[in-house]
């Protein structure tokens, strides 16, 4: 997952510029939906757009990590942790040999999980 040097580097930018203290989960949460939005602004017109710049969609992607992992770090949860979790979750919600190349079965699954 994400290494604890590039979890300390995030930690010393955010210490060395006093940060901390605007971040709260809710400014952070925020924050994460803000920078998904431009990540999600880099594919607004594909297809149709002839040219999509790769090193924007990086850097704003950094910028949705970044965030993810400053939140995390601010509830003191253990990314991996988490990640497994929903992942065992989601598994058994969605299992492979029920919804494999078959997105109705899928699609009936999740609306009627959203029921419950």
């Amino acid at each position: 997952m994400i290494s604890d040097s590039t979890i300390w580097a995030i930690r010393d930018f955010v210490s060395a510029r006093g940060w901390a203290q605007y971040h709260t989960p809710e400014n952070l949460a925020k924050s994460i939906s803000i920078e998904a939005a431009e990540l999600l602004e880099c594919y607004q017109w594909a297809p149709q757009s002839p040219y999509i710049a790769e090193e924007h969609v990086k850097e704003e992607l950094a910028d949705v990590l970044t965030y993810c992992i400053m939140m995390a770090d601010k509830l003191g949860v253990n990314m991996d942790d988490i990640i497994m979790s929903k992942l065992a979750k989601t598994k058994s919600k969605y299992p492979a040999e029920a919804v494999r190349n078959d997105f109705e079965e899928y699609e009936n699954r999740h609306l009627s999980a959203r029921e419950h």
